[in-house]
């Protein structure tokens, strides 16, 4: 939730006209009056400064009202938030008791405003700190009440819009009834209509007040009210999908001074259009620089690195923001877009790490629309993830696996382990009423997972049903850059049930056209590449499979070992050779290969002895030498160390940089 800009109109040479204080407390309160001059209401003098105006006059609101915004902003938790609401509540008290008739003026005479401005202006402030300390502890109804109270008082300009707040505290809970919060509708599609009326009523009132105000303001005043609205508006139309609608209001917030930056590259997200959402999100970096609240631009940034084949830029941005962020709000959502991105670089054993931080962490939903709801499906869909790899890594470690009872028996625990994740997840997510719109639907404002997951999610249940609501979806969704997932999913359901020739038709149709980025759909484009060498195998199109596999390992190497299916590759030995890691490399599913007829990536090995131990470079390059996997070094005393080290290390897993992040872009579709 964005901080209140205060809109000063009066330039340098207002009035000095004095607030109307009560008779009996006039020297003590221009006395406060004085000594607050020039301080920094938000900077680390509130306190001591609050502790004096008290001393002062502690029936004064200044003093309380210093002292909740020192608390609020030091408040990093719900202990913290809940202590700065006590002053805030009793200064927000104080002031209308005390300034009743002020505060309930209006005027057209510039000269009885300007006494009581600044008492506006502070009640203002006031309700801004303590909203944001009832939302940041799950109070909305006290939200409502509040901002119910400050329309009351009827003010000529809000320089805090009442309804703006209405709006968002009713999207942020829409998923609930008026059987659990009094203010709201009973069902999504009511309560966004009801969020939509309270800015349409923002904007009437906006439009009201310009009479009254035309001789106080500047003139044009009201059109700067008008655009603090707009990004609200557009944020509804996104979350409903209306995108004609939520386009119009951002290009008319080109004109605002803040462009929502951040609000706009999700949904640009949620349009297909992740070159455009990549350096929105990189612009909004410095929006709201000193919030203490998840930054949403580094979260969705590290799924876009994922979309982008980067996931060890991801990696290296998350370790930075938790880093920079301590255990403070956005900590728990950066360690489940850490383990995210170690799962798509296919090291299992560092996001298990984060997994468990993330789970244990007490995250603190403050300043977005994301709930624990939100949170908590976020985890869960990563361990279901680790889940789907751990199952498939044991095909990829042990290609003759049905004749090892023990692999045999892991497979099963395993496969049993992933079916009772996907259990519990479907089972939880059944009594969600956002499911169709948020996770169905692939691309939602709202959404914290990638499309990627959601089919993980989907892959072993209710095929018929899926089936039909993703060829619906391929029809009828508005977003030209989306459908061609929609149509993915569909090919991939047709190949659950069979139908791998109908399937391969599609998934021949998908990549054709302009529709697709090439630097920004990389997963995608692999998916697809791997769907088509399935559907091929099947067809026993040996050199098709190859082909589409070979495609697949130059785009996202990472991907293959948890496919089921065997790369080939051909492999290059020099120097002393240590035979038991080169015989150790074809018990994996690896499908090794000699001579140029067939397409295959070439894994060169050196090996070599030094004073301290063994060593072994490695570097795989693609038919034409250009660099996949970039040339490293493994330090050795024992070959069983790095036998299996090295069997992903030729798939890009667990090496330190990926030569194919650091290339240049291509073109812009």
């Amino acid at each position: 939730m964005p901080l209140l800009g205060i809109l000063n109109s009066f330039g340098q040479n207002q009035p000095n006209l004095a607030p109307p204080h009560p008779e009996n407390k006039l020297a003590q309160r221009y006395e406060v009056d004085a000594k607050r001059m020039g301080v920094n209401i938000n900077g680390e003098d509130a306190l001591p400064r609050s502790r004096e105006f008290k001393r002062i006059d502690s029936t004064y609101y200044v003093g309380w009202l210093f002292e909740g915004a020192y608390k609020y902003n030091h408040a990093a938790d719900y202990l913290g938030f809940k202590n700065a609401i006590v002053p805030l509540e009793r200064s927000l008290k104080l002031l209308e008791r005390d300034y009743r008739n002020a505060l309930s003026t209006r005027t057209a005479n510039v000269l009885e405003y300007v006494p009581v401005y600044k008492l506006h202006i502070d009640y203002a402030i006031n309700a801004q700190y303590l909203l944001n300390c009832y939302s940041n502890t799950e109070q909305p109804a006290k939200v409502i009440a509040l901002m119910r109270r400050m329309l009351k008082w009827n003010f000529q300009r809000d320089y805090l819009d009442p309804y703006i707040y209405l709006a968002w505290t009713v999207h942020r809970y829409r998923f609930y009834g008026s059987d659990k919060y009094a203010f709201l509708k009973n069902t999504i599609n009511d309560n966004e209509a009801l969020a939509q009326r309270y800015l349409d009523s923002s904007l009437k009132r906006i439009n009201r007040a310009k009479e009254l105000n035309k001789t106080v303001f500047k003139p044009g005043y009201e059109k700067l009210d008008i655009l603090n609205v707009y990004p609200y508006k557009a944020m509804l139309y996104s979350y409903s999908f209306v995108i004609d609608s939520a386009q119009y209001y951002y290009d008319l917030l080109k004109y605002a001074p803040l462009f929502p930056h951040n609000n706009y590259a999700t949904f640009r997200t949620i349009c297909g259009d992740f070159r455009t959402a990549d350096k929105e999100y990189k612009k909004a970096i410095n929006e709201e620089i000193w919030e203490k609240h998840l930054k949403e631009w580094a979260y969705y940034s590290s799924i876009l690195e994922i979309y982008k084949a980067a996931p060890k830029t991801g990696i290296a941005n998350m370790d930075d923001m938790i880093k920079a962020s301590g255990s403070t709000p956005g900590f728990g959502w950066y360690n489940i877009a850490l383990a995210r991105c170690y799962l798509y670089d296919g090291n299992r054993e560092e996001a298990l790490k984060y997994i468990d931080k993330a789970a244990a962490f007490k995250e603190l939903h403050i300043g977005t629309t994301l709930g624990q709801s939100h949170y908590d499906f976020s985890v869960q869909m990563l361990k279901l993830l680790e889940k789907e790899q751990a199952y498939q890594a044991q095909f990829f470690e042990h290609k003759n696996w049905w004749y090892n009872p023990k692999v045999m028996l892991d497979i099963t625990n395993v496969k049993g382990e992933k079916y009772l994740q996907q259990f519990l997840i479907i089972n939880q997510f059944a009594q969600n009423p956002e499911r169709d719109r948020v996770i169905y639907k692939l691309f939602s404002t709202e959404s914290t997972v990638s499309w990627d997951e959601v089919w993980t999610l989907i892959s072993d249940f209710s095929t018929s049903y899926f089936l039909k609501k993703f060829q619906d979806q391929a029809l009828k969704d508005n977003r030209k850059y989306v459908r061609k997932y929609f149509n993915y999913f569909v090919a991939k359901l047709l190949m659950k049930q069979g139908n791998f020739k109908e399937a391969a038709l599609i998934l021949n149709k998908i990549l054709e056209g302009n529709e697709t980025d090439v630097d920004y759909e990389k997963l995608f484009i692999a998916r697809v590449y791997i769907a088509q060498a399935q559907c091929a195998a099947e067809q026993k199109d040996k050199s098709k499979q190859d082909d589409f596999l070979y495609k697949a390992y130059l785009l996202y190497p990472q991907l293959l070992p948890y496919t089921g299916m065997a790369v080939n590759l051909s492999l290059n030995c020099s120097g002393n050779v240590d035979t038991k890691i080169v015989d150790a490399l074809k018990e994996y599913n690896i499908n090794w290969v000699q001579g140029t007829t067939v397409p295959a990536a070439n894994v060169n090995l050196i090996f070599s002895t030094t004073p301290k131990g063994k060593n072994l470079k490695y570097s795989v390059t693609d038919r034409n030498g250009n660099e996949i996997v970039i040339t490293q070094s493994i330090n050795y005393t024992h070959t069983e160390e790095v036998m299996k080290t090295l069997a992903y290390r030729l798939f890009n897993i667990g090496t330190k940089t990926n030569k194919a992040e650091a290339a240049p872009s291509g073109k812009a579709r």
